[in-house]
C-alpha cells in the first residue's frame, strides 16, 4: 500500500459498514423470531392438515435463511470492525511519523521517502549536505539494526539518523497496512455465500470456517475490547456484558457464541442467540462427517436365511437380522448419537406455538465428550415461576430428547394451574451425568464435580430475572441427579424454593432440613416398581442409608400413580398424571394443594409401601 492510500483511507467509512451489515444482521434475526415465534406457532396453535403442514415446512427454511444472513451479516461486520481497526493503527503510525518528520525539518515526498536538510559541524569548511532517504522498513535483525546504528551515529549530518529513522517507520506503517489489507481481504470474500436460497450443511460447516478466519484474523482488534472476567460471577459476567457497547456485544455473539452461550449472568435471550449458531454450526458438520461414515461404512444386508438352531438347516421363507447387520446398526446409532440429541433440540424449535407452548430458549450448548444442553421452555429472565430440571444417570446430550419432553409436559401442567402467570420450565444438562447404573453411578464425583456449575447456573437466573420480584423456583431432580442437588446444596447454596426429588436414591444428606428450602418445601416422589431407591438406600455393603424416600427424612411424600423409575411425567387420557400434576403444582406455589401419601399408622396407610423403611 503507497503512502498515499493510507493517508487517504477513512477507517469510520469501513465502522460505517460494520454497523451496517449488524443492522441487516438485527432485521434477520428480527424476521427469524417473527417466522418461529408468531407466523409459525400461530399456524401450530390454530391450523392442521396437510397445507399448514406445507407452510411449515416453507416457513421453516424461510427461518433457515434468516438466521444464516444473521450469522453472516454478523462476521461481515467483526471482520470490518477488525479491518477498520488494524489500518487505524497503521494510520496513526503514518500520521506521527509524518508531523515527526516535519518538526525535524524533513520533507516526506509521495513515495514515501524522506528529504533531510544541511547540517552538522563543517567538514573542509562546508556544512555536510542533505539529502534523501528512500522509505525503508525497519530491521529486525540484531546486526542489521547495530550496523544502522553505527551508519548513523558516523555520518557527519545528525539529520541522515533522523531520516533514516523517519524512513523506516514510514515503511513499517505502510508494511503494516498492506499486511492487513492481504490479511483481511480473503476473510471478508470468504463470507460471499451460494447464489443458491438453501442453507445447507455445507454453509453452516462453512459459516464455523468463516468464524474460526474472522476470530484469527481479528485477534488484535478483539484483544483490545473489554474481556470477560476470568472465572466470574454471574453479576460480574453480568457487569462486565453492560460494560460493552451494542457494537461490541455484537462482536463478541459473532466470533465467541460458544463461550458468550455459556456464561452464567448474561440475558436468555442474548444466550439463546449465542447458542443456536454454535447448534447449528456444530449440527451442519456433524452431519457431514456422519454422511461420511455412512459412504465410509455401507449398510450391509440386513436379513439373512433362518436356520433351525437344533438341525441345522434352513426354514424356507423365514428370513432374520444378519449378525453383521446388527454390528453395523449399532455402530451407525454411535456415529448419529449427538444429531440425535441435536435433532431433539430443533424438534423443540419447531414445536413452538403448539397447544400454547412458548417460544424455546437455548441456554447452553456444547458436543464435547456426552454433550450438554439446557433448554427452557419461555422466558426465565420474565417468568413468574421457573422449574429446573435435573435429570440422572446415562444423560447425555443424545438422549437430551426425554429430558426436554418431560420438561415440555411439566410447562402445560404447570401453566394450567398457574391461574394466568407465567411459568418458565428448563432442562439443565450442564454436567457429566454418570454413564452406566452398576459401573458409575455408585461413585459420587459426578454429583460434586457437576455441583458448582448447577449452582452457578440458579445464580444466574438470580442475576437476569427482571421484575419488581423474584422468581419463585423449583428444582426438580430424577434420579442420580438428586445426588447432584444434595452435593450442590452441601457444598455451596441452591438458590430455590422448593425441591422435587423423584426416584432418588440419596441427596448425600440424611434429612430435608439440611437443604436449601424453607421447611416444608423438600418433596419426594418414589412410584410403585421403581427399584432405584432401594439401591440407594442398600447399595452399599447392605448397610441401610436414610434416602428422601424414608420418614424420618422429612420431606412430603407426594402420592403417585405411576410406575417404575421414568413414569412420573407421564400423561393419561385426561391430562397429566397425579405425579405429574403434584409437581406441577409444586411449581406454581400451590403446594398445599398437593396430594400426599398416607402416613403409617393412619387409616389408608399402604403396609406395602412403609414395610421397607421400618
Amino acid at each position: 500500500m503507497d503512502l498515499a492510500t493510507l493517508k487517504a483511507f477513512k477507517p469510520s467509512e469501513y465502522q460505517e459498514a460494520a454497523d451496517g451489515y449488524r443492522a441487516t444482521g438485527d432485521m434477520a434475526s428480527s424476521a427469524k423470531d417473527t417466522v418461529e415465534n408468531q407466523i409459525s406457532a400461530g399456524i401450530r396453535n390454530q391450523l392442521d392438515g396437510k397445507t399448514a403442514e406445507a407452510a411449515l415446512r416453507e416457513l421453516k427454511e424461510v427461518s433457515k435463511n434468516f438466521h444464516y444472513v444473521q450469522t453472516e451479516c454478523g462476521l461481515a461486520s467483526t471482520a470490518l470492525n477488525g479491518f477498520a481497526f488494524d489500518m487505524a493503527a497503521a494510520k496513526r503510525k503514518l500520521e506521527a511519523v509524518l508531523e515527526d518528520a516535519k518538526a525535524a525539518g524533513c520533507t516526506v515526498g509521495a513515495d514515501g521517502s524522506v528529504t533531510y536538510p544541511a547540517g552538522g559541524k563543517e567538514v573542509d569548511g562546508k556544512v555536510p549536505e542533505g539529502g534523501t532517504m528512500p522509505p525503508d522498513t525497519s530491521p529486525t535483525d540484531p546486526t542489521a539494526q547495530a550496523l544502522e546504528r553505527q551508519a548513523a551515529n558516523i555520518h557527519p549530518n545528525p539529520n541522515f539518523g533522523k531520516a533514516q529513522d523517519f524512513a523506516n517507520r514510514i515503511g513499517d506503517a505502510l508494511k503494516e497496512a498492506t499486511d492487513a489489507d492481504a490479511k483481511w481481504a480473503p476473510k471478508l470474500r470468504a463470507l460471499k455465500a451460494d447464489d443458491d436460497l438453501v442453507v445447507s450443511d455445507r454453509d453452516w460447516s462453512d459459516a464455523k470456517s468463516d468464524m474460526d478466519g474472522v476470530r484469527d484474523a481479528g485477534k488484535g482488534y478483539l484483544d483490545s475490547l473489554p474481556h470477560p472476567p476470568k472465572d466470574g460471577s454471574p453479576k460480574d459476567n453480568a457487569s462486565w456484558w453492560k460494560g460493552l457497547t451494542p457494537e461490541q456485544q455484537a462482536d463478541y455473539i459473532s466470533v465467541h457464541p460458544d463461550s458468550i452461550g455459556k456464561l452464567d449472568g448474561l440475558p436468555a435471550v442474548v444466550r439463546d442467540e449465542a447458542n443456536r449458531t454454535v447448534l447449528d454450526e456444530t449440527h451442519g458438520q456433524a452431519q457431514l462427517d456422519y454422511d461420511a461414515w455412512l459412504k465410509k461404512n455401507p449398510e450391509p444386508k440386513r436379513y439373512g436365511p433362518y436356520f433351525n438352531p437344533m438341525t441345522g438347516t434352513e426354514v424356507k421363507g423365514a428370513m432374520v437380522e444378519t449378525q453383521e447387520w446388527k454390528d453395523w446398526e449399532e455402530k451407525r446409532k454411535k456415529a448419529h448419537k449427538s444429531l440425535d440429541g441435536m435433532n431433539a433440540i430443533q424438534e423443540r424449535f419447531d414445536s413452538t406455538g403448539t397447544n400454547g407452548l412458548p417460544e424455546a430458549y437455548l441456554l447452553g450448548f456444547s458436543a464435547e465428550g456426552d454433550g450438554r444442553a439446557i433448554v427452557a421452555n419461555g422466558n426465565p429472565d420474565t417468568a413468574d415461576h421457573q422449574a429446573v430440571y435435573v435429570p440422572g444417570t446415562t444423560s447425555d446430550l443424545g438422549s437430551i430428547g426425554g429430558g426436554i419432553d418431560r420438561m415440555t409436559k411439566v410447562w402445560h401442567a404447570a401453566h394450567d394451574e398457574a391461574n394466568g402467570k407465567s411459568v418458565s420450565t428448563i432442562t439443565w444438562l450442564g454436567y457429566d451425568a454418570p454413564d452406566d447404573v452398576v459401573k458409575d453411578a455408585p461413585f459420587e464425583h459426578y454429583a460434586y464435580d457437576g455441583a458448582p456449575a448447577f449452582n452457578k447456573f440458579l445464580d444466574g437466573l438470580d442475576t437476569t430475572h427482571t421484575g419488581d420480584t423474584a422468581a419463585h423456583r423449583t428444582v426438580i431432580a430424577h434420579s442420580y441427579g438428586t445426588t447432584l442437588v444434595g452435593a450442590a446444596a452441601q457444598t455451596g447454596h441452591v438458590s430455590a424454593d422448593d425441591l422435587v426429588f423423584a426416584g432418588s436414591p440419596g441427596v448425600k444428606v440424611s434429612g430435608a432440613d439440611e437443604l436449601d428450602v424453607p421447611k416444608g418445601h423438600v418433596w419426594n416422589e418414589e412410584a410403585d416398581g421403581d427399584v432405584v431407591p432401594d439401591l440407594g438406600r442398600y447399595g452399599h455393603g447392605g448397610d441401610a442409608f436414610i434416602i428422601p424416600s424414608d420418614p424420618q427424612f422429612g420431606a412430603n411424600q407426594m402420592a403417585t400413580d405411576t410406575e417404575g423409575h421414568s413414569g412420573y411425567w407421564d400423561e393419561t387420557s385426561h391430562g397429566p398424571s397425579q405425579s405429574l400434576k403434584n409437581q406441577a403444582l409444586v411449581v406454581v406455589g400451590k403446594g398445599d394443594d398437593v396430594a400426599l401419601k398416607p402416613s403409617p399408622g393412619f387409616g389408608g396407610a399402604d403396609p406395602d409401601y412403609w414395610a421397607h423403611v421400618k
